[in-house]
């Protein structure tokens, strides 16, 4: 996925703030062997870009006064409550140096697993993303998890999964932790509720 920045002059809140009121976001760009460089966006390309998935976990290439780098989004301030995008940071890919990456899980085929099929389980999907650690060559946009295998009282674990070549899966905790459970719904047969007898008409009194 490829952006345009430009350089970046001024820094400081001051020259930030007068430079959002231009309709620009500043950001900055640091790693690697160069110093770091401040940027600036179109805050509207900007923000119709951090809208898409690949933006946030896969390579991006940045093209600065015609030259072109890549980098990886690492931090987004927003404004608390404003569709704004206050500042954002990137960092330089060495493609000699690994990454340590979140990327979404995309799940599939659940509807067509016998949990789901025939046993009319509900499938809970624990885990969105995985901390993966990779060399840059290697960084997928996402890892597909395939689904239709879930059967009744099986639940999908870390090592289930196929990873990508080259991708380990950083864990923090258990080393082997649920990522789909499968929850057995108990149904409830209501029993028909008897009819309350209806009531005595009240007697009137008569007349003498």
């Amino acid at each position: 996925m490829k952006f345009v920045a430009f350089e970046r002059a001024k820094q400081g809140t001051g020259a930030s703030r007068r430079l959002r009121i231009t309709g620009r976001t500043p950001g900055i760009v640091y790693g690697g062997a160069g110093q770091p460089q401040l940027i600036e966006l179109d805050h509207n390309a900007l923000w119709h870009a951090i809208k898409k998935e690949a933006f946030h976990s896969s390579i991006l290439e940045m093209e600065v006064a015609g030259q072109s780098s890549k980098v990886l989004l690492r931090d987004l301030q927003m404004h608390p409550y404003k569709q704004l995008v206050l500042h954002i940071d990137f960092q330089r890919v060495d493609a000699n140096t690994k990454l340590h990456m979140k990327v979404p899980l995309h799940y599939s085929g659940e509807e067509e697993s016998a949990a789901v099929k025939i046993d009319k389980c509900l499938i809970n999907h624990v885990v969105s993303e995985l901390e993966i650690s990779c060399l840059p060559a290697d960084l997928p946009e996402f890892i597909a998890v395939d689904l239709t295998g879930l059967k009744k009282g099986v639940s999908l674990h870390l090592n289930d999964i196929a990873l990508p070549k080259g991708v380990k899966v950083v864990t923090h905790g258990k080393p082997n932790p649920v990522v789909v459970s499968v929850v057995t719904v108990a149904e409830e047969v209501a029993e028909p509720v008897a009819a309350a007898p209806a009531a005595a008409p009240a007697k009137g009194k008569g007349k003498k």
